[in-house]
C-alpha cells in the first residue's frame, strides 16, 4: 500500500493538468503513472523528475537505445526498486528478449557494471568498472551518465521510500516474484 496516494486528476489544479499534457505532449508515449500523479503532490517535484527524460534521450544519443534502457535497467534493479525494474523489464520483452537472459556485449556488461555498482555502493565505484567506461566516453559523456545514474537512483528511491504502487499496464512484465500491483 502507498505510504502517499497518487493526486487525483479531479485534485489536480489546472495549471497541473496543462503541465500533465505538455509532458505527454512532449514525451509521446509517455503517461501520468502512479509515480508521475503522486509526485505530482509538488508541482516543482514532478518538475525536477521529469528532467529524467532530457538525461535520457542524451544517454541514447550516447550509448544508443539499447544500451540505454538496460543501463536504466541495471541501475533500478541494483536499487532494488519493483516499479522501476517492471518498467524497464517492459521495455526489454517489447523488444524481442528475456531480461533473465541477455546477450551482452563487452561493452554493455561493462556500462551496466558501472549502473550496477553506483547504486549498489552508494556511488562508489572500484578503479576496474571504472576504467572501461573512462576509456570509452568523453569527459562530457561520463558526467551525463553518471547524472542519469543519479536521477535514476532518486526514481527509485522515490518509489520505495512511499511504496508508489506499480502501475497496472505493467503487470504482465513483473517477475514471477511481484510485489501488488494497481490502477
Amino acid at each position: 500500500m502507498p505510504r502517499i496516494n497518487p493526486l487525483p486528476e479531479t485534485e489536480a489544479t489546472t495549471d497541473l493538468r496543462a503541465t500533465w499534457a505538455k509532458h505527454i505532449a512532449d514525451y509521446p508515449g509517455s503517461r501520468i503513472t502512479n509515480m508521475k500523479a503522486t509526485l505530482s503532490h509538488s508541482p516543482l517535484a514532478f518538475d525536477v523528475y521529469m528532467q529524467w527524460y532530457p538525461l535520457y534521450h542524451e544517454v541514447i544519443r550516447i550509448v544508443g537505445e539499447r544500451s540505454a534502457y538496460l543501463f536504466a535497467h541495471s541501475i533500478s534493479e541494483a536499487s532494488n526498486c519493483p516499479l522501476c525494474t517492471t518498467f524497464f523489464r517492459k521495455i526489454i520483452i517489447e523488444q524481442g528478449e528475456r531480461p533473465e537472459d541477455l546477450q551482452l556485449t563487452t561493452d554493455e556488461q561493462h556500462l551496466l557494471d558501472f549502473g550496477a555498482e553506483i547504486a549498489q555502493n552508494r556511488g562508489e565505484v572500484a578503479d576496474l568498472t571504472y576504467e572501461p567506461i573512462r576509456q570509452r566516453f568523453s569527459n562530457a559523456e561520463v558526467v551525463v551518465l553518471i547524472a542519469f545514474a543519479g536521477q535514476m537512483i532518486a526514481t527509485n528511491l522515490f518509489n520505495n521510500v512511499l511504496d508508489v504502487t506499480i502501475d497496472g499496464y505493467l503487470s504482465p512484465y513483473l517477475p514471477l516474484t511481484n510485489p501488488q500491483v494497481n490502477g
